[in-house]
């Protein structure tokens, strides 16, 4: 079961908004890119990106159980992840921004070494898995049946968009230091839009039926 054209393109957006957000991640290749170079930065981008499909099999695993055992506890776990999302959403709408990349110092790094060095940073990290059990349950629609295979494209997607604007940041990542640094309101901003995005994706999520 393919998605269809509105879970595509709304989950799509979604997913951009959040990850060109200011965050660890982003950070980080941000800070690789700037201190160590393009190429380093857009390894550790990319790790950083796949590190996503561990945690879209965890989902998937996850929902297709869910659904399967029982109906109710699959809405029990979309209105705790509504719940989460409006957490995280009222945070970002909370913070003052800011948002600076850490400069990192430490010795040359192979460009395998820092691939890798991304995808265990994110695969293990205990926070991307509770966001991805929260995120993709909204856009899975139960009623058309392939929970699983539904999720499974919905991390897909989200894997393949961060890839690709991790691997832009790492290439771009002095332009897009110097200008984050000249426009210091530029990572508030961003914040805002990314918490009105998870605010209302919760409140969705809630009220769904």
């Amino acid at each position: 079961m393919m998605l269809t054209p509105e879970q595509f393109f709304g989950f799509l957006a979604a997913a951009m908004l959040i990850t060109a957000s200011p965050g660890p991640d982003n950070l980080m290749v941000l800070g690789v890119g700037m201190s160590r170079g393009r190429a380093q930065g857009i390894a550790f981008g990319l790790g950083c990106a796949l590190g996503c499909l561990s945690h879209t099999a965890l989902a998937a695993l996850g929902v297709s159980a869910l659904i399967a055992a029982s109906p109710t506890a699959f809405s029990v776990l979309k209105m705790c992840g509504g719940l989460y999302l409006v957490w995280l959403g009222m945070q970002a709408l909370r913070s003052r921004g800011g948002a600076r990349a850490a400069s990192v110092t430490a010795p040359d790094e192979s460009l395998r070494k820092l691939f890798a060095k991304g995808l265990f940073a994110n695969a293990i990290n205990p926070k991307v898995v509770l966001f991805f059990l929260s995120f993709l349950p909204q856009f899975v629609i139960a009623e058309r049946g392939g929970a699983s295979w539904q999720t499974v494209q919905l991390g897909v997607i989200f894997t393949l968009q961060a890839a690709l604007l991790f691997g832009l940041l790492g290439y771009f990542s002095g332009a897009v230091g110097h200008w984050l640094h000249r426009r210091p309101r530029a990572g508030l901003w961003l914040d805002r839009a990314a918490g009105t995005i998870f605010v209302a994706l919760g409140v969705r999520l809630i009220f769904a039926r």
